[in-house]
């Protein structure tokens, strides 16, 4: 419904019935005394608005708990993850796994990694470099052997 006022000014009433409605029914239910019917769906209303709320902080919790950025082991690309999860470099290819320290190499149960170095010895003549090579005996102990 459109009025025209003394100044020309038009003020538009359509929609308003709808809003008259709602609340002379709200009305009519708290005078009947379903009042608590009223407030269910107010507090229904306000839970469906405050949740994505909730939600959303507690998204943003569990991925700062379990994001992971660090380094590639082999390569030192920089990765980020998310912390038991399993991946492979993408520089490099190697297979990986994050932990809250950073990013290891995945490897299967019972596998040692041994990293080789090279010793060289010189002996007393300054002219003469002897390289003496060492047998390693490497065994995987049964689980719940320390020693």
């Amino acid at each position: 419904m459109t009025q025209n006022g003394p100044n020309g000014l038009q003020i538009n009433f359509s929609g308003i019935g709808c809003w008259l409605t709602l609340i002379g029914l709200a009305w009519l239910i708290g005078a009947v005394g379903l009042g608590w019917v009223v407030k269910s769906a107010l507090v229904l209303f306000g839970l469906i608005a405050i949740a994505p709320v909730i939600a959303f902080i507690g998204f943003r919790f569990w991925l700062k708990q379990r994001l992971v950025q660090g380094n590639c082991p082999v390569c030192s690309q920089p990765l980020a993850g998310l912390t038991t999860m399993q991946t492979a470099c993408p520089n490099c290819g190697t297979a990986l796994k994050a932990t809250r320290e950073g990013f290891q190499r995945a490897t299967p149960e019972g596998t040692i990694e041994v990293q080789a170095v090279e010793v060289e010895t010189q002996a007393a003549d300054v002219n003469v470099t002897e390289v003496q090579t060492l047998d390693v005996e490497v065994r995987q102990l049964p689980d719940g052997d320390v020693s």
